[in-house]
């Protein structure tokens, strides 16, 4: 049993020292997708008119410039390499499958993406093998892992054009829009706030069942 004489319980200091440490972590990072945020907003504002402004070269390589998202462009695909097929949406409103030409741009190069149509099958063979295509700067699919976007590790998105015109087969992919780009930045702030609550929480039970132990 305690008595009045019984020192108080030292709180461990490295153990301490570590959580503390992850803790401004986490603090940190939802801070710093507090700032993401802003950034987002401006960057949505700034694609929402893009789509009216003059076009542009087509970007080669990631990321895609705010400025440049949306724009009017065009590419010359060689040969396609390879297809991809995602859901999508097309212009009239319908929804299916979405045939995404990966491009040979060149000897050498990145090559480049286009989405070429929508259609209603996912194996699909588009009769298209490559020219010219006109269309707006968007960005691949987004399939990076959660973690990953939540703490800023993950590697930027490849500029993808979205064709104005589909071949045969297939229907016209929706034009972009702003409302389209996820910002998901205030929800990945409030999670890394809430694990730095968590953390702190489980570490003050932890000190108290360890000196509850001691002091029985």
């Amino acid at each position: 049993m305690t008595t009045p004489l019984d020192p108080p319980a030292r709180i461990p200091i490295l153990p301490t020292l570590v959580v503390g440490l992850g803790v401004l972590a986490m603090i940190a990072l939802g801070v710093w997708q507090l700032q993401r945020r802003t950034e987002k907003l401006q960057a949505l504002a700034l694609a929402e008119a893009n789509p009216q402004r003059p076009p542009v070269a087509f970007p080669k390589l990631p990321p895609v410039d705010p400025d440049l998202l949306f724009r009017r462009s065009s590419v010359h695909c060689l040969h396609v390499v390879d297809w991809q097929v995602e859901a999508g949406r097309a212009a009239d409103g319908s929804t299916g499958y979405r045939h995404i030409a990966q491009c040979a741009t060149g000897a050498e190069g990145p090559g480049v993406m286009v989405a070429l149509g929508v259609g209603q099958k996912p194996d699909q063979a588009p009769a298209w093998d490559g020219g010219q295509v006109e269309g707006w700067i968007s960005q691949e699919p987004d399939h990076r892992p959660l973690l990953a976007r939540i703490g800023g590790d993950a590697p930027p998105l490849r500029p993808m054009l979205i064709a104005r015109t589909a071949p045969p087969g297939l229907k016209p992919v929706a034009p972009p829009r702003a409302a389209d780009l996820p910002n998901n930045h205030l929800a990945y702030a409030v999670q890394w706030f809430f694990f730095a609550a968590v953390a702190v929480i489980i570490y003050i039970v932890a000190l108290r069942r360890r000196s509850g132990g001691k002091t029985a």
